[in-house]
């Protein structure tokens, strides 16, 4: 007998209209189960907060329905989780990874929904320029906190003195006190180094 899983239709509602949400693809997923990994060891160990990566049903307050690549929730936060369903409520961090279907909605509407919506912390990764920019809520807009790129060592040998000092190896989670994350370790695998 089949599983009725396999006839699920995926979809977000955007704004009262609904988009299916295709199958990623494998760069796409080995960048979120790495990242989910790397902040999932920091919530197990310090008994923080729930991490669930790729096809969760975030019901946001205002209608909207979203399955964001990865959604952190801080312990304090549980109430919103239902764990025989879905997320009501709003994730304390969300990310999403730059597909060509899904990039404009990422970095426009979707942005613009979640900041509305309260989420205090928004990363957008481009996997093909290996970059990861964070936006942190502030006084209810979303701010860019900071562009972090994995540059391989050929790329790190043509930047100036100056180009080098900017570079930032480590995004802090900021929505918890000491949560780092090595940006080579997000691109670390299926990429050439």
């Amino acid at each position: 007998m089949l599983n009725d899983a396999l006839f699920y239709e995926s979809y977000e509602i955007i704004e009262g209209e609904k988009f299916m949400s295709p199958s990623v693809p494998l760069n796409h997923s080995g960048i979120i189960f790495r990242l989910g990994m790397l902040i999932g060891n920091y919530v197990i160990a310090n008994k923080c907060g729930y991490v669930f990566p790729d096809d969760v049903d975030v019901h946001l307050p205002d209608g909207n329905l979203f399955k964001p690549d990865l959604v952190v929730v801080k312990k304090e936060n549980e109430g919103i989780l239902n764990w025989h369903g879905a997320i009501y409520g709003v994730p304390d961090m969300v990310v999403e990874v730059l597909s060509r279907s899904t990039r404009k909605k990422d970095l426009t509407i979707k942005k613009d929904i979640y900041e509305s919506n309260g989420v205090k912390e928004y990363w957008i990764i481009d996997p093909w320029v290996k970059a990861v920019d964070v936006y942190i809520l502030r006084d209810g807009k979303f701010e860019l906190d900071g562009e972090y790129f994995k540059y391989d060592a050929d790329e790190l040998k043509e930047l100036t003195d100056e180009e080098k000092a900017d570079v930032k190896p480590e995004i802090k989670v900021s929505i918890f006190e000491d949560c780092m994350v090595t940006v080579a370790d997000i691109f670390s695998w299926g990429y050439d180094d």
